[in-house]
């Protein structure tokens, strides 16, 4: 597969000897000296040792965060089947209430066209402790399913805490889908009480979603109890109030109950673009060891930072974001959109919380390049040390105008992983530097590997992500899949024992990744495979280019059709001399190979709820497939736009000849 950056792009980020000598995971390499006398010199050395001897590096973690005794072993057996710390008991609520503290707040709640609202470390753990009473008089217990169908704000923390307090597990889904798109993936859970808000804003708007509700709740017959937060003022009949549900807060004591390593924390979907939504289950332990190593050792999070992450609770980002707590962070909940009223009103508002760390993805990335957006000149970022971009690649071309536009001292994070962990594989480390378009190193306990179709691991070279060691945060299970078979499909059929992630990455001589896309995706021209992401960089960097989608479609005949749909930039038409230039742009800058049969002008690109552009669905439909037999169009972000493509498929267009 071509690759489109230079061979060794140079760093754009290096850290200082200072900045090195500070970072909290070369305190934790000071610590493994001292306790494990493991002596590693530098981050290449610290990662090697940590997937070479995986015990002992989750041991450490265990042990460097004070998370109590280890009554026994590590691990034991293989992947897919492992148990991590057999006999041990903890509690993801407990390392919250742990750094409760009275000079900052724990939660900045913040929404469109509304006061800013700060919670209190004291507030966070009252309200939860209060919220958990209310679900105990409802009759939940450990095991019970609570779910939620809100937008993002600090009451849906809350409930979380307090749902997981208990031993209960949490699942949730965002305002933004349908009722009958969260029922579709909660009423999988049965779960006994449901969580909601009459609405949310985004746009400058209202969205009332009490019809939303109604159809949710007809759909959940095992829900014995509504909590129903008034987000815009409106009621809900036969619901009980947030207000009552935490009414009894004062002086209340939050009793946390102990549960085993892999006692059930959540339970979050995917997106269902390719069938039924997977419920995928984590463990208490695994998040706690997974969440506090990627944030505090890994980004250099902890208790002087407020990190805002923009998601929505549909999205692991969300569940990401919370672990902020769990080093002693400020989190920001932001209930609106990243772009209102202005593109980069994101950075504004960053100025005003004065946030350290920074996330968002590569689509808002590019939207603010293309508005000719300036956030250092227009905004004060002088508080930001960190900005991590997730959600799809960062092309080299965004991260550079990002760095050019935020300031040579912020150091920019992509990061990559999944909800299937719920963290990251690899991203940006505090101490590495940081080369555009590449994620500098995979994350500590993570043996990352790329490999070929028989199963060789390769550098240099295009492969499959793949991780040969177990990581304490892989799923417990899929939700309803008690013989484990589809949780096996998923991850372990390619390679036996070693999980396959599905996507595309190059492992470079430094140790650094480039992704080039989903795995599933790939194009593959007479034997040539290439990434979308990787047309994706050098189209959608021309001005005339608001948006592009690639698929390579397999014909009956055997033939080979590779489109190129384009949504040109705001007052631009896609005329033969803009297709000339997008030609020109692949030919030059990737090869003729990557030259598409044909550039399409599309109204606009559909993609998953969590920002992802639906390749293989698109590329099904154009087969022929029906639209309601390839994608929930409740997992889309606007179902709309997947009727354009409906409409065409490879019979009744005549792919031509190559460019």
């Amino acid at each position: 597969m071509t690759q489109i950056l230079p061979e060794d792009p140079l760093p754009q980020w290096v850290p200082t000897p200072q900045s090195i000598a500070d970072a909290r995971i070369t305190v934790f390499a000071r610590f493994l000296e001292n306790r494990y006398e493991v002596r590693t010199h530098g981050y290449q050395q610290l990662w090697q040792w940590s997937i070479d001897d995986i015990p002992t590096f989750w041991h450490a973690i265990w042990t460097y965060f004070d998370l109590g005794d280890i009554p026994g072993p590590v691990q034991s057996g293989q992947m897919p089947e492992v148990s991590w710390f057999p006999g041990a008991q903890l509690n993801y609520v407990e390392q919250v209430a742990a750094h409760a503290r009275a000079d900052r707040p724990a939660i900045i709640a913040v929404s469109e066209d509304a006061p800013v609202r700060e919670y209190s470390w004291q507030e966070l753990l009252t309200h939860t402790a209060a919220f958990a009473r209310t679900l105990q008089s409802l009759g939940v217990q450990r095991g019970d399913r609570v779910v939620g169908y809100l937008p993002n704000i600090a009451e849906s923390v809350i409930a979380f805490l307090a749902t997981a307090s208990l031993g209960a597990i949490w699942s949730v889904c965002g305002q933004d889908g349908t009722g009958y798109a969260a029922a579709a993936r909660l009423g999988q859970l049965d779960p006994v009480v449901l969580v909601t808000a009459d609405g949310y804003r985004f746009g400058g708007k209202e969205h009332d979603r009490r019809a939303e509700v109604r159809t949710l709740r007809a759909a959940l017959p095992t829900v014995r109890g509504t909590l129903a937060v008034a987000r815009l003022g409106q009621a809900i009949p036969e619901t009980l109030s947030w207000q009552e549900a935490v009414a009894s807060s004062a002086g209340t004591a939050l009793d946390i109950e102990p549960v085993a390593f892999d006692h059930p924390l959540w339970v979050l979907f995917s997106s269902g673009t390719t069938g039924k939504p997977k419920g995928i289950v984590h463990g208490h332990g695994g998040v706690v060891l997974e969440h506090l190593k990627a944030l505090a050792l890994q980004s250099d999070i902890g208790p002087e930072d407020t990190f805002w992450w923009y998601t929505n609770p549909s999205w692991m980002m969300w569940n990401y974001q919370i672990a902020g707590l769990l080093v002693g962070a400020t989190i920001v909940c932001y209930d609106g959109s990243p772009t209102h009223p202005g593109p980069d009103a994101m950075f504004a508002r960053a100025s005003d919380l004065r946030c350290t760390v920074l996330g968002t993805s590569p689509g808002y990335v590019l939207a603010c390049k293309k508005a000719g957006a300036a956030p250092a000149r227009d905004h004060d970022l002088s508080a930001v040390r960190l900005i991590g971009v997730t959600g799809a690649p960062l092309p080299a071309s965004s991260e550079m105008w990002l760095r050019e536009t935020v300031g040579g001292g912020i150091a920019i994070s992509s990061i990559s992983g999944g909800t299937d962990i719920v963290s990251a594989f690899a991203g940006g480390v505090s101490t590495v530097a940081a080369r555009p378009g590449e994620l500098s190193a995979p994350y500590l306990g993570v043996a990352l590997d790329a490999f070929d179709a028989r199963g060789a691991s390769l550098r240099g070279e295009v492969g499959e992500l793949v991780v040969t060691a177990a990581m304490p945060s892989m799923p417990l299970s899929f939700w309803s899949d008690p013989d484990h078979n589809r949780y096996r499909a998923t991850y372990f059929d390619a390679y036996p024992g070693i999980w396959r992630h599905g996507d595309w990455v190059t492992i470079t001589e430094h140790n650094s990744i480039v992704v080039h896309g989903r795995s599933d995706a790939t194009l593959n021209r007479n034997g040539v495979r290439m990434g979308s992401a990787d047309i994706y960089q050098v189209v959608e960097a021309l001005p005339e280019v608001s948006e592009a989608l690639v698929v390579g479609v397999e014909q009956p005949d055997g033939g080979y059709w590779m489109p190129l749909y384009v949504v040109p930039a705001t007052g631009i038409k896609l005329t033969d001399e803009v297709r000339d230039r997008i030609t020109t742009a692949i030919r030059t800058t990737l090869s003729p190979r990557h030259v598409p049969d044909e550039i399409i002008e599309a109204p606009a690109i559909p993609h998953t709820r969590s920002g992802k552009k639906l390749e293989i669905p698109i590329k099904r439909l154009l087969q022929g497939a029906e639209l309601d037999q390839i994608v929930d169009p409740a997992a889309v972000d606007d179902p709309s736009h997947l009727a354009w493509f409906a409409s065409r498929n490879s019979s009744s267009t005549d792919p031509g000849e190559p460019s």
